[in-house]
Parts: C-alpha cells; sequence; structure tokens
C-alpha cells in the first residue's frame, strides 16, 4: 500500500492511500473527504432542444410533480414540452451569460464551488469539493464518480437550499443515493440539512441586505421578501417548507431591527391552475403599487444564488409590474452568491457538517 503525505491545519497528518492489487488490477486511491455543492439545474443551451431535455427531466421528477402519472404525462409530453421550451428559452436568453456560454447559475455554483475548495484546502488538504446540478449538467452521478475516484471515501452532500423541501433538498439526495447504490465501493455518507434558521446564514442576509441598500439612490417604502413557492397541497402533506420561509424572515427581521410592516413574505414562480402558497409575488407587487407604494425592493432569501427566477422573474417581470401599476422606483436586491457574505454562509454550513471527520 503507498501513501502520500500531507498535513492539516492543525497539525495532524493524513494520507492519501493507494490500495494495490495483484496485476490486472487498477490502483484504487483512498483518504480524501469530498464535498458536493449541489443547485437546482440549468439547461446547455436556450435553444428548443436543450430546453425541451432539461424542462423533461425536472418536469418527470415525482418530487416536482406529484400528480398522477396516468394524468400529467399526456399534459407532460403532449403540450408542455411542445410550446414551454421556445417560451424559456426566450427567457433564459435575457439572462444568459453569453461570454461563457451558460446560465448565470452554473456560472456563480461553479465559482462557488471553486472559492470553497480554496478555502477548504487551507483548513484540511484531505479535502477536495466539486458542484453539481440536480437537473442538466453537469449531473450529481458524474461528480461522485469524480469525487470517488479521487480517493473520496468519504462524502458530504450539500443541498444549496436554506429552506427544506422535498421538491428541492429530498430530490437532490433521492438522486445521490440513486448514484451511489449503483457503486460496487461506497463512500460513508453525509447530507447537509437545511440551514434556514442558521445563525451565519442570518447574519450574512442581514449584511447583505444593508449593504444593497444601502448602495440603492432611494430609500424602499417596503421590502418584499419572495420565495419560491410549492402548491399548497405540499404544504398541506407536511412539507416544512412555508414554516421554514417564515422563520428565516422573523430571524431576519430581528437582526435587522424591522417592525413585520417593513419585511413582507410572499412567494413566487408558480406553474399550473393548482393553489400554491399565498401571498403571491406578482400579486402582491402590484397591489402594493396601486395602493401607494412607490418605492420597493425585493430580497429572495431561499436562493443561494440569482437564476432565471431572481435575474427575470423578479428583476425583469415584476419590476414591469410594478411600474405599470403606479411604482416609481424598484430594485431586486442580488442573492447571496459568491460574495464574502454567501460564502461565509456555505463555508460554515460544510465545516459544521464535517465534524468529526476532520
Amino acid at each position: 500500500m503507498a501513501q502520500d503525505q500531507g498535513n492539516g491545519s492543525d497539525g495532524s497528518s493524513w494520507s492519501r492511500r493507494a490500495i494495490r492489487f495483484p496485476d490486472g488490477h487498477e490502483e484504487i486511491a483512498a483518504g480524501r473527504i469530498g464535498v458536493l455543492l449541489v443547485n437546482l439545474g440549468t439547461p446547455d443551451g436556450t435553444d428548443y432542444w436543450s430546453m425541451r431535455r432539461y424542462l423533461k427531466e425536472f418536469l418527470s421528477d415525482r418530487r416536482v410533480v406529484e400528480a398522477p402519472r396516468l394524468i400529467w404525462w399526456p399534459v407532460l409530453n403532449g403540450i408542455i414540452l411542445s410550446t414551454r421550451p421556445q417560451k424559456s428559452g426566450a427567457l433564459y436568453d435575457k439572462v444568459w451569460n453569453t461570454e461563457r456560454n451558460e446560465s448565470p447559475l452554473r456560472t456563480i455554483t461553479r465559482s462557488q464551488g471553486e472559492k470553497l475548495a480554496a478555502d477548504l484546502a487551507r483548513t484540511d488538504p484531505r479535502i477536495i469539493v466539486d458542484w453539481a446540478m440536480r437537473y442538466g449538467n453537469p449531473s450529481i452521478a458524474e461528480k461522485l464518480d469524480a469525487l470517488t475516484a479521487e480517493g473520496a471515501d468519504r462524502l458530504l452532500i450539500v443541498p444549496l437550499y436554506p429552506q427544506y423541501s422535498a421538491a428541492t433538498t429530498a430530490t437532490v439526495n433521492d438522486k445521490a443515493f440513486e448514484a451511489l447504490s449503483q457503486m460496487r465501493w461506497q463512500p460513508a455518507v453525509r447530507t447537509a440539512p437545511p440551514y434556514h434558521d442558521d445563525p451565519a446564514y442570518i447574519e450574512a442576509l442581514a449584511a447583505s441586505t444593508k449593504k444593497h441598500l444601502a448602495e440603492l439612490d432611494f430609500e424602499p417604502d417596503i421590502v418584499l421578501a419572495s420565495f419560491h413557492g410549492i402548491p399548497k397541497s405540499y404544504f398541506e402533506k407536511g412539507d416544512p417548507y412555508h414554516c421554514q420561509c417564515q422563520k428565516t424572515v422573523r430571524l431576519l427581521r430581528e437582526a435587522l431591527g424591522w417592525a413585520p410592516e417593513r419585511l413582507m413574505v410572499t412567494f413566487q414562480s408558480r406553474f399550473g391552475r393548482e393553489e400554491w402558497l399565498k401571498p403571491y409575488t406578482d400579486e402582491t407587487v402590484a397591489r402594493l403599487a396601486r395602493e401607494g407604494v412607490r418605492k420597493m425592493a425585493v430580497i429572495m432569501p431561499g436562493f443561494a444564488a440569482d437564476c432565471l427566477e431572481t435575474l427575470e422573474e423578479i428583476a425583469g417581470e415584476n419590476a414591469e409590474i410594478f411600474e405599470e401599476n403606479g411604482g416609481e422606483h424598484f430594485a431586486a436586491l442580488p442573492c447571496l452568491n459568491d460574495s464574502e457574505e454567501g460564502m461565509a454562509v456555505i463555508r460554515a454550513v460544510v465545516l459544521r457538517e464535517l465534524s468529526g471527520w476532520i
């Protein structure tokens, strides 16, 4: 057995073990600790077929759409996948990173992974960090294979969702364990829990909100905290998402010293005819503008990185809704992304969940 020696930040030693088998067997690396950051997903392009592949994978997930397959399958394949790819592609075109030819979510998640890797390498050189998407590329299975090939026999999976939902956190874990079930030699595995009330997260949200509000040339009359919605039926079945969103904003109000009417909770991105969590962001934006609110800012605490739903839906569509109903000044504040505040949150969550391994 060959070993490459190194030292952690606390002076402890580690080894990357290369186990040698008889002739004909490949060398197997071990002794590393893998961290996999996972976000929702992204199409590979804005063209029809790229969008169709992405939407089919996303909307075929039973965690995302819980309708009976007998009802949903004809609707998805016969109607939605025939018309929605063009519409969604046009929206992605508005926010696409043309320099890298990729979505903003992929750009930001890559940067989060690279910054975390550089940071944690100084903490413990055994740690290797990578990133993946639940839907689209790079896939979870691909990245799990890459991490184990590099010798990761301990693995932390980090769904980048502050608030838990079966349609987000759970489906990331489902996909990860599906890939792990195909492995002959599985790593030991941990999954990071939601961090909706983690002090590091609340502190980062408060600092980021203060910083970006100070950069505006107007003082908002009201600030909305807009979260991605889920069908109301999911909440009624026991999904904790709604409660965790509400707790996040309550703690953020306390950290900012704001009254409840200063920071309101709303839910965006509903799809289909079913009732979703209320109040709806677009309806609230229109109503407040009609009632005389002239200056508004929106934060999106449920998104770890800016994406179509923040850059186009909020900064684009809802800004137009606000102005069309009498509003004058509208600002969509950036998500935590790979900022100093954002990386502090990810680092705190990862180091906490690696306790005992490093």
